[in-house]
Parts: C-alpha cells; sequence; structure tokens
C-alpha cells in the first residue's frame, strides 16, 4: 500500500480544473496537494493517479510521491468558501495525496533540455497507459530542481469510465501530434526496447495492490477488479504491433507547426508567477 497520512492543516485550494486540489500539511511534516474522493470527475480518477504514477515510477520515470492523505471533516470549518468546505466533508477519510515541490518551474522553463531519451519513454509510457493530458497546452510536467516531473494522470486510463467498451482501446492509436515532448526528438524505439519488458504481469500486480480497496468498482471484489485492470493493461502491451509504428512516425515527424504557449502561460497557479527571464532554479 501507499504511505499513510493524516491530515493536519488544510493551507489553500488550488484552483486548477474543475477537481479543486488543495494543498494540505500532514502529520508527516510534508506538505501535499489532496486530490479529493469526492471530486466530480470521480474515485477513479484517483486509481489512475495511482496506478500511473506507481507504474511510471517502477520504470525509472521521475513522478513525485503519492501517499493517501486521511481527511477529518473537522478540518473544512474554517474554509471560508463553501464549495470548497462542502468538498471536504464530502471528502472525509482516505484521498490521495502528491508530494508538493516548493520553487518547481513549469515545463517550458526548461523543455529544451529534455533529453530524447527521456522523451521517448514519456511518450511510451502515456501512449500505453493512454494519457490524453501531456499536450503542449496542458503538459502536466514540472521540473524540480532541473529534474523533469511527471504529474497529474488522473485521465488516463480511460477505459475504466466504461468496462464494456474496454476491448476497443486495447489496440487504439495514441495521438501524439500534440504531446508536450514531440518536439524532442524523442526515441520511442529505444524506450520500446527498455520498457517493454520490464511491464510484467507480476510489476503490474504489485502497482495494482497499492491501491485502496474503497476506490475500486464496489460491485464487485477488489481482486477481481484489480486483474480486470491486469488484464486490460497486459493486452494493450501485447498490442503494440497496432499503435507502437504510428508512434515512431509521429516522433519521427516532431512537432512541426506547433505554437508553444508563452512562458508562464501553462504555468500552475499555486506555483506563483515565473521568475524573470534569464534567472535559474538553485
Amino acid at each position: 500500500m501507499l504511505p499513510a497520512v493524516t491530515a493536519t492543516r488544510y493551507v489553500i485550494p488550488l484552483r486548477e480544473g474543475g477537481s479543486l486540489p488543495g494543498l494540505m500539511e500532514a502529520d508527516d511534516l510534508g506538505t501535499y496537494v489532496v486530490k479529493w474522493r469526492a471530486a466530480g470527475q470521480g474515485v477513479r480518477v484517483l486509481v489512475a493517479e495511482v496506478v500511473c504514477g506507481e507504474l511510471a515510477r517502477a520504470l525509472g520515470l521521475p513522478v513525485p510521491a503519492l501517499v493517501t492523505v486521511d481527511v477529518a471533516p473537522e478540518l473544512a470549518v474554517g474554509e471560508p468558501d463553501h464549495e470548497v468546505q462542502e468538498l471536504l466533508q464530502r471528502s472525509a477519510g482516505r484521498n490521495l495525496g502528491l508530494d508538493y515541490l516548493p520553487g518547481a518551474l513549469d515545463f517550458e522553463a526548461g523543455a529544451d533540455g529534455v533529453d530524447g531519451g527521456l522523451a521517448g519513454r514519456v511518450l511510451w509510457f502515456d501512449a500505453l497507459v493512454g494519457n490524453v493530458d501531456r499536450s503542449w497546452r496542458n503538459p502536466n510536467m514540472l521540473f524540480w530542481h532541473g529534474r523533469l516531473q511527471l504529474i497529474d494522470h488522473g485521465a488516463a486510463l480511460t477505459f475504466h469510465h466504461h468496462w464494456p467498451g474496454a476491448a476497443a482501446a486495447v489496440a487504439r492509436p495514441y495521438d501524439a501530434a500534440s504531446h508536450a515532448l514531440i518536439e524532442c526528438e524523442p526515441d520511442v524505439g529505444a524506450a520500446d526496447s527498455a520498457l517493454a519488458p520490464q511491464v510484467t504481469p507480476e510489476l503490474l500486480r504489485a502497482v495494482l495492490s497499492q491501491v485502496p480497496d474503497e476506490w475500486l468498482d464496489a460491485d464487485e471484489p477488489p481482486a477481481v477488479v484489480r486483474d480486470r485492470y491486469l488484464d486490460q493493461l497486459t493486452a494493450r502491451l501485447l498490442a503494440r504491433q497496432a499503435w507502437l509504428p504510428g508512434l515512431i512516425e509521429a516522433a519521427a515527424a516532431g512537432g512541426a507547426g506547433r505554437r508553444r504557449a508563452p512562458r508562464g502561460q501553462n504555468r500552475p497557479s499555486w506555483l506563483g508567477p515565473p521568475p524573470p527571464e534569464g534567472v535559474t532554479q538553485r
């Protein structure tokens, strides 16, 4: 299971998108970006965050630490925003926390420093899990102490929102045309050779075991639901001949004509304004 902490103070809402994640302090003296079980996007978003985040970590990709955060409804009392207060109260219990990265820089600040090997591994991983939310408009990547960090995987694993149609997603091509790393000369072929052998049933079981039982579909036993994820991800891996050639072709074509967002435009508001031009993080 993921490490478990207990929230001690609600700091501030992070008004990014519709889920209203919050910055919270915990009893381990850590600070976390907390995503709520009662948010409108549903608890499956938390499942996707854990499965994709921990799978990426196991494959050597840089992902901030994940924890479960136990939140008491009393912590909502001092929050003046009624919407946020109600969300905290409805999310009492176990939520998901992402390690807060103080001083992190937005993706555009260091995009030119991403080498083709890392870009290829991220692109291959996103294609495997069907991550539709890593575009240049919303890269969901940060730089912290000069190192790329992958965040926000809730939009991946789209198949689990409609299991009867999951089979159609197994061989579905991945649209990489607007991927945030497509201009970084991603070496997808090398990524496939390095990563595909690592995605074993044993690894997937270990990753899936970290998802709390109460976040899985309640209509079936947790072990059965985990097996469905295992079968789906294994089938996706084995169907690479259907999506890998297109991915390699897109990577080779690059992002000709893509317009990058102006510096700071895709920066999460909770990071504050971007540093002046020429100022680098220490």
